[in-house]
């Protein structure tokens, strides 16, 4: 299925946390979305893998993109080489996105770095025409996505552009809240972790109202991008 917009994470739940607001605009507006989850998140200290991957379903279906597929790659232990790079390679070849969005260059939880890292190299080598690859038994062509962006997640990095999410901010969140294994519920009896109190939700308001304040909107998400966007006009920057 060629989508217009592929959106990969780490793991399930690291798109919905940094650019779902996006993801909601552009489905919004007709493009078709896909997500792709490198991992299961089989190393998070609550919830399971199973349940994880139903409530990736439950908030794609909150966020309306068009296809959510996992590569089921090792939590914590998957590495920017070769054989990790094919199965990118071949998920990108599939889907033919216009632009990919992928995880911050570097953040508190390493997989989020490497993901990104190898989300770039794989960008780079599915354009390739003697890097080969299949689908069910065919051989694939070569694609250039033609730009990639990444998203910013735990710690602050200076945005190189904003994306007004003000109108879509509870919809946004809505499909945080749908991994319920993950986030505040006064009423588990799970381990407490980082992002498991009220308090971190609260983190992702304040993260979301200080992008918005640099262009005057109540909430905003931040992207960094690989190479230097170019506009026609100088209105467009407006």
């Amino acid at each position: 299925m060629k989508v217009d917009v592929l959106a990969i994470g780490a793991h399930p739940d690291d798109v919905e946390l940094s650019c779902s607001g996006s993801l909601i605009l552009l489905a919004r507006e007709g493009k078709k979305i896909g997500m792709l989850d490198l991992t299961r998140g089989e190393l998070g200290t609550r919830g399971t893998p199973e349940i994880r991957i139903k409530e990736a379903e439950d908030s794609a279906k909150v966020l309306g993109v068009s296809v959510r597929e996992n590569l089921s790659m090792a939590d914590g232990f998957f590495r920017n080489d070769k054989d990790h790079q094919l199965k990118v390679v071949q998920a990108i070849r599939n889907f033919q996105p216009e632009i990919i969005i992928c995880n911050a260059i570097s953040d508190r939880h390493p997989d989020h770095g490497k993901g990104s890292g190898l989300i770039s190299t794989s960008v780079f080598l599915a354009g390739l025409a003697k890097v080969k690859t299949q689908k069910d038994g065919n051989d694939q062509l070569p694609w250039k996505t033609k730009v990639v962006y990444h998203y910013i997640q735990d710690r602050y990095i200076k945005p190189d552009f904003v994306i007004d999410v003000s109108e879509v901010w509870e919809q946004r969140m809505e499909s945080v809240k749908a991994y319920k294994s993950q986030f505040y519920d006064p009423q588990s009896k799970e381990p407490e972790t980082a992002i498991s109190t009220k308090e971190f939700l609260d983190f992702l308001a304040s993260r979301a109202a200080e992008f918005g304040r640099q262009i005057g909107v109540k909430y905003a998400e931040g992207f960094t991008v690989e190479r230097t966007p170019g506009v026609r006009s100088l209105f467009d920057l407006i």
